[in-house]
């Protein structure tokens, strides 16, 4: 039976006790802040990223492993003959993807490389899921369906708090964001096949909690429901409100990583969730 590894980046949101009991292997994302450069997860924290992005002269930017980042570590990770299940955030807002596959296209290794199609917890799910089943000894074959599985039951919606992030990603133009500042709009969206989609704008966090149980309430009905999580950049008011409203689910809190804090701003969250039939 070949041993199988799990692969996945620093967009996770997991904490690190599952990341190590479970083995899973984070090949780290880059932010750049000003004239400094950051190892995501590893030099800095999400804790620490709020207050600097906030004073940074410009928006912070992020950019994925390269593909000899990848190589290197596929190689090492297959140097006992194990195969390698590579899960990573979505191709829809970054290139990690696309370098894992290029790199395991190049590497003297087994790689099964996938698009999560999500980021956060909603990928997080995924690669937890997948080793849980390589440390059972699952085959590749039965891993890779179970996780598309749960990506087909995931859903994903992102509240944004402030729209200065959305304006200076060049996501929005600037007369939408004054607009929506001057209303104190708070866009709620979809991630999608792997992208933003709009759901609707609220005004109040009460208004987003309602919006937020009304589609979760529809998404369950008469299913079983596996997991539910909740990411915020400094968010944690919101996060609570919501939490608050499901006190019949088991609900993990976590701030997230500065790459998705850099898109969404602070006071942002990540509501996520998959099931079963």
């Amino acid at each position: 039976m070949t041993n199988i590894k799990i692969v996945t980046d620093s967009t996770t949101d997991l904490p690190k006790e599952i990341i190590d009991e479970l083995e899973i292997t984070v090949v780290p994302l880059t932010i750049h802040i000003d004239d400094q450069t950051f190892v995501d997860g590893v030099d800095l924290s999400p804790e620490d990223f709020l207050p600097m992005m906030a004073k940074a002269d410009q928006l912070p930017k992020t950019s994925q492993p390269s593909i000899g980042e990848f190589i290197n570590k596929y190689e090492e990770l297959a140097a006992d003959g194990s195969q390698i299940l590579s899960i990573h955030m979505t191709s829809g807002m970054s290139g990690t993807y696309r370098a894992a596959s290029m790199a395991a296209e190049q590497a003297n290794a087994d790689v099964k490389v996938v698009d999560s199609t999500y980021i956060a917890s909603a990928l997080g799910f995924q690669v937890v899921e997948a080793a849980k089943l390589a440390k059972e000894g699952k085959p590749m074959q039965q891993i890779v369906a179970r996780i598309e599985e749960i990506r087909n039951n995931s859903k994903l919606f992102v509240v944004v708090s402030t729209l200065e992030n959305l304006l200076k990603g060049g996501r929005i133009g600037r007369g939408k964001a004054w607009i929506g500042s001057l209303l104190k709009l708070k866009p709620i969206a979809a991630l999608e096949d792997g992208v933003y989609t709009p759901v609707t704008k609220a005004r109040t966090q009460a208004q987003v909690v309602q919006t937020l149980l009304s589609h979760f309430n529809k998404d369950t009905e008469g299913k079983k429901v596996k997991g539910v999580s909740i990411s915020h950049a400094n968010g944690l008011e919101l996060a609570h409100k919501l939490r608050d409203k499901l006190k019949e689910h088991s609900v993990s809190i976590q701030t997230t990583t500065p790459v998705i804090s850099t898109h969404t701003g602070e006071g942002a969250i990540g509501f996520t969730y998959y099931t079963e039939s």
